[in-house]
């Protein structure tokens, strides 16, 4: 999977501190809205918000990905935050969360998107990367690290 088709550079960010669960994902519907053309944040985010309440997207061990279906797209779309402070998430370790990988995909993606979940997550599983991740202190060292 090539990270780089799905992610700008733009979509890569290093968020201040004082971020709650919300906040970031409205940040993350802001960002996808600000730089894939005519989407509208709102719907982003009510898309996040929806699979949120199906049960927390937070993986564990600091990592979470929320995600979205939408019927306005003909692609999938990410947005990859590493936070500075890590903010409560509900995740299923307990744990907060700091690196955030988030997902929209067309609604009848299916496949595509529980393919790209899971290879997601399973390079945020490996130790190595997320303790580079999160040494990243510039957005463009982020999303270096992040599509390579």
């Amino acid at each position: 999977m090539d990270i780089s088709t799905l992610l700008s550079p733009e979509c890569a960010t290093i968020a201040a501190p004082g971020l709650s669960k919300k906040r970031a994902l409205e940040m993350i519907s802001q960002l996808a809205g600000e730089h894939h053309g005519n989407l509208n944040p709102q719907q982003l985010f009510e898309s996040l918000l929806a699979r949120e309440k199906m049960g927390t997207t937070g993986i564990g061990k600091g990592i979470a990905l929320p995600h979205g279906r939408l019927a306005n797209i003909d692609r999938p779309i990410a947005v990859f935050i590493k936070c500075d402070e890590a903010i409560p998430f509900d995740a299923i370790d307990g744990k907060p969360v700091d690196l955030l990988f988030a997902l929209f995909v067309p609604e009848d993606a299916v496949q595509e998107h529980l393919a790209t979940l899971a290879a997601m997550a399973k390079t945020l599983q490996d130790k190595e990367t997320c303790r580079a991740l999160r040494k990243c202190s510039t957005d463009s060292e982020l999303y270096a690290l992040v599509t390579s």
